[in-house]
């Protein structure tokens, strides 16, 4: 039987994998030359929640009705939650798994906490709270986890947005280490149909340190400390990825995937203080200096929008007979969605050149559209910006993150590289669609890939 093994690295970027480190990842390019290696185009938005469950499920946010980690729960101001997997009701690879009798392993898969009952073993995602909640399944594999692991498996570095750069650069090795060991003691149990684990620590040192190696970054300094620090991390990632490979028998495949990439983040765009400048967010008092946007700050009555988002912006409006104080009339819902999206393509950078803005309407980009979408979704600069949200002292523009220091943003294509022969695919692409994923595991597992799915197998 044929069995297949996917390595997810969060946040790992075609341009570093494919080309400026290649030399230096033995095990990544052995894979992809005895097959194939591509870029892989993400969601809209490209972040790790939702891109991973789009992947498993090959349905869009709008679908899976989630559109980012914190989504509406209702039209009013206060009922936000946080897409866990109790949210997920579209079925993933390792359900259609377990359906055809194939157990499967899954380490880390963002949205898999809270974990629920399979066929096969489940290890929880950096959205646990923390160690004391029930993260596993089954429940008793926790103690031996941490056993396993070097008396501490770690789920995710909570701080990774600190100004201690040692300190990070330790934790992001540590827990790499362990999951890696973890993941090879329970592969090494049992026989896995299909087995998956998703590393997180390319996104963290990414969002840490991009500024130390990219010599484009405005606060790069040559001969700085941690200069290689990136480098050095993807050489280690490719090295564990190395002695997970040795475990594996001729019958299994292999997968390298991620769900994002990274790029220089230029700066941050000040949105609800933009949308204020515009006249359509109003505040009950000014705020003295720079703070975090709280709902009880609006002054309802005469906002007609506001935002939420990091990476991205989640633009809401106040509609008249849908939000408790709405004030966007229905009937010209379109003209003034039409009106706020015109002026967002329109920012500039303060030297006054337009930074390339791109707007989405959600009815435009997904199949269906669940739950309480955002009536605009915005990538500031095509992702070369993020989304601040944070009000008061007036500046648009911000080149420090308003969360905690962050170098870098998500862009919108991965990596995808699978050593399978390359006679057994339909044509050997250098881009692929992100829903392309679970058809063609499905369809390499034997199992007929679901007509409502959006991608199309690889395969023959």
């Amino acid at each position: 039987m044929e069995k297949i093994l996917i390595v997810g690295l969060d946040c790992a970027t075609p341009q570093l994998v494919f080309e400026q480190f290649a030399s230096d990842l033995p095990n990544l390019a052995g894979l992809w030359q005895k097959g194939i290696k591509a870029r892989m185009v993400s969601t809209i938005p490209p972040i790790t929640v939702p891109a991973w469950t789009s992947m498993m499920t090959s349905k869009d946010p709008g679908q899976l009705g989630f559109y980012g980690f914190r989504n509406r729960g209702g039209y009013d101001y206060e009922n936000l939650y946080f897409a866990n997997a109790n949210y997920v009701k579209e079925k993933t690879i390792w359900n259609y798994a377990n359906r055809h009798r194939m157990a499967a392993l899954c380490f880390g898969i963002p949205q898999t906490y809270p974990p629920k009952p399979m066929n096969g073993i489940t290890v929880g995602c950096f959205l646990t709270p923390d160690k004391n909640a029930d993260y596993t399944f089954p429940g008793e594999i926790k103690a031996e986890l941490d056993k396993v692991a070097d008396g501490d498996y770690i789920i995710d570095i909570k701080d990774f947005r600190t100004d201690n750069k040692d300190w990070l650069l330790e934790q992001i090795y540590i827990m790499t280490e362990r999951r890696f060991k973890a993941f090879r003691h329970f592969y090494k149990k049992d026989e896995w149909p299909f087995a998956m684990m998703v590393e997180m620590g390319i996104d963290r040192i990414h969002h840490g340190f991009w500024r130390f190696f990219d010599q484009g970054h405005r606060l790069f300094e040559p001969g700085n400390k941690y200069e290689n620090a990136i480098r050095d991390y993807y050489i280690f990632v490719d090295q564990k990825i190395g002695e997970l490979l040795n475990e594996l028998d001729a019958q299994t495949s292999v997968m390298v995937v991620s769900d994002h990439g990274a790029k220089r983040m230029e700066g941050a765009i000040c949105v609800n203080e933009w949308l204020k400048k515009m006249g359509w967010l109003k505040l009950k008092s000014e705020p003295k200096e720079q703070t975090r946007f709280k709902m009880e700050m609006v002054d309802w009555e005469h906002t007609a929008a506001w935002s939420e988002g990091g990476y991205y912006a989640r633009v809401f409006f106040n509609v008249q007979g849908r939000e408790p104080q709405g004030v966007v009339p229905q009937n010209d819902y379109e003209k003034f969605r039409d009106e706020v999206k015109a002026a967002l393509e329109a920012i500039a950078d303060e030297s006054g050149k337009n930074i390339g803005t791109l707007v989405f309407k959600p009815q435009d980009i997904y199949k269906e559209v669940k739950n309480i979408p955002p009536d605009l979704i915005v990538h500031f600069g095509n992702l070369d910006w993020r989304s601040a949200g944070s009000v008061g002292g007036g500046k648009i523009h911000i080149y420090e993150n308003d969360t905690g220091p962050d170098d870098a943003n998500h862009a919108q294509e991965a990596i995808f590289i699978w050593n399978i022969e390359p006679g057994r695919l339909i044509e050997k692409k250098d881009l692929i669609s992100i829903y392309d994923l679970a058809p063609t595991v499905l369809k390499y597992l034997g199992i007929s890939p679901p007509q409502d799915m959006i991608g199309k197998s690889l395969l023959k």
